[in-house]
């Protein structure tokens, strides 16, 4: 009975000791997050302030609505709108080259393709996420805008299409990574019942694996 009380004491202790370093943890991972949301907050002021200056001879709509950008000319513009259309372009074409690329690939990693060859894409993969967004932006520049102008014709190579392949290029390792996992988690007897009911593979997958990891699927495309 004795050690029994005293088992039970030493157990309690250790509980209450982990409670207080959970805690703790928990104090230090605020700490930090405050300081990080403060920091941004600092950049986002300190930007709005040194910038907030021009307003006074930009109104607001030729700011937003504003078809020029020339802040260095002899008369100034600072029309963001080709600004924020370029973007939005490079965005709506890179997701066209990614997500079918990037959930095809990782259907055949996780679905299709033998130990070897699963082997060997995934550090293709790996290789490809390790390449710095500075290096392929690089290659780009020197490679894929020489490439594109000479192919289409153009005077510049620095289109909206070379600036979406490089994007496409930076989400893909992501994109497979994360989608290829969320295929893997569904359960084997998924795939066990949809064959034993006479279903094909490609049925199977379409109709049963799909559907079951599209929630980690849309988490994939949304981080890429």
């Amino acid at each position: 009975m004795d050690t029994n009380k005293k088992e039970n004491s030493m157990q309690k202790q250790k509980n209450k000791r982990k409670r207080r370093l959970e805690k703790w943890i928990e104090k230090v991972i605020v700490f930090f997050g405050l300081i990080s949301i403060i920091i941004i907050a600092l950049i986002f002021i300190f930007l709005f302030k040194s910038g907030s200056g021009i307003f006074k001879d930009v109104s607001l709509k030729e700011f937003f609505l504003g078809a020029k950008w020339y802040p260095n000319s002899v008369n100034p513009q600072f029309g963001i709108l080709p600004l924020v259309a370029g973007s939005l372009l490079i965005t709506f074409l890179s997701v066209l080259l990614a997500v079918p690329i990037g959930v095809g690939c990782a259907i055949f990693i996780s679905e299709i393709a033998p130990p070897k060859v699963q082997f060997f894409c995934k550090v293709v993969i790996e290789f490809l996420s390790a390449i710095p967004s500075v290096v392929l932006g690089f290659l780009g520049i020197v490679i894929l805008s020489s490439w594109i102008r000479t192919v289409f014709h153009l005077s510049s190579g620095f289109t909206a299409l070379t600036g979406a392949i490089l994007v496409a290029l930076m989400a893909l390792p992501t994109i497979i990574s994360i989608t290829d996992d969320a295929l893997r988690a569904v359960p084997d007897h998924y795939r066990e019942a949809s064959l034993a009911l006479g279903a094909t593979p490609w049925e199977t997958i379409r109709h049963v694996i799909i559907p079951a990891a599209s929630s980690g699927m849309i988490a994939a495309i949304m981080l890429g």
